[in-house]
């Protein structure tokens, strides 16, 4: 986790909760993010992504590799330039910014330029094609952390019409460039449909298992979670036979429970070879795609 001098031993993470649960993102390494869609998944690594290259921008080995095999190389920018600027990034999309937000935009973008961020953009990419790629900027800018978006839109060498085989092939090979060039290498993933089927929408270890040997060859699972999305789709509905009053009553309930899981984001670390599993929140603001610390007073209300 920490080291002697009381530093980070692995990768910061720019959130001081995973830091503290994962010690920083250890060399060697694989580490699985996954979750359902609309959870957040791209933007808890971009802005893992970015945190970690604004941290190390005076090191030499602070180059960030960030292979994203479903979003433009053009669209990914645009969203860490709305996280830096604090600007929804429909209103950069219009161009409907005021002077501040101009000038904002202006100096996120600069700093951007200054980091070590390396976009990937090749779609379908072969593990032997990262491999590539990741010992080049390793040899000419030194590596700190690869970050994959995501794993099941990468090509398999041997194609055998069996994506079960093929996704182990895949992790396996991510966790040989992890060892080859010790470097943290995080795999978003995406999860069965299985979780939209229960009522208790949390992920868990055996909604990976159908898609290979993620959990086996990863040494970190992490899963991303909102309530609150949910609950947004949640809204109760008047049945016939209600009364107004149990109807108003049960609307209450839900307007509570929205309003307490709102813009916050759960961490579930499930897996860790070498650590203890648990949970994190962060706060989520869904405008700007951004995750950041919580308050440490909410942090304290919810026993973490």
């Amino acid at each position: 986790a920490f080291n002697r001098k009381g530093k980070l031993s692995g990768v910061d993470t720019g959130f001081s909760g995973l830091n503290r649960q994962l010690g920083g993102l250890n060399k060697s390494d694989l580490l699985v993010l996954a979750g359902r869609p609309g959870m957040g998944k791209t933007a808890l690594a971009t802005n893992i992504a970015f945190q970690s290259s604004k941290k190390y921008k005076n090191e030499n080995n602070d180059a960030i590799l960030f292979c994203s095999l479903e979003m433009s190389s053009v669209q990914l920018t645009n969203r860490i330039l709305a996280e830096e600027a604090k600007i929804s990034s429909e209103k950069i999309r219009r161009g409907q910014l005021n002077n501040d937000e101009f000038i904002n935009l202006v100096r996120a973008s600069q700093n951007i330029q200054e980091r070590k961020l390396f976009i990937d953009e090749t779609p379908a990419l072969t593990v032997a094609q990262l491999r590539t790629r990741a010992r080049r900027i390793k040899r000419i800018h030194g590596l700190k952390l690869i970050v994959l978006d995501y794993l099941q839109l990468m090509s398999a060498i041997n194609n055998s019409n069996n994506r079960v085989q093929e996704i182990s092939e895949i992790t396996q090979g991510l966790k040989a460039i992890a060892k080859e060039l010790d470097v943290p290498v995080v795999a978003l993933s995406q999860l069965s449909r299985a979780v939209e089927q229960r009522e208790d929408k949390r992920p868990q270890l055996a909604d990976l298992r159908e898609s290979g040997t993620i959990e086996q060859d990863s040494d970190v699972v992490m899963f991303v979670y909102r309530q609150s999305y949910y609950e947004e789709r949640a809204e109760p509905r008047k049945s016939g036979t209600e009364t107004d009053e149990k109807f108003h009553n049960r609307y209450l309930e839900w307007q509570e429970t929205l309003e307490k899981v709102q813009n916050t984001a759960d961490v579930i670390v499930a897996k860790q070879r070498h650590g203890p599993i648990g949970n994190i929140k962060l706060h989520f603001e869904a405008s700007l795609t951004k995750f950041s610390d919580l308050a440490e007073d909410y942090r304290k209300d919810d026993g973490n």
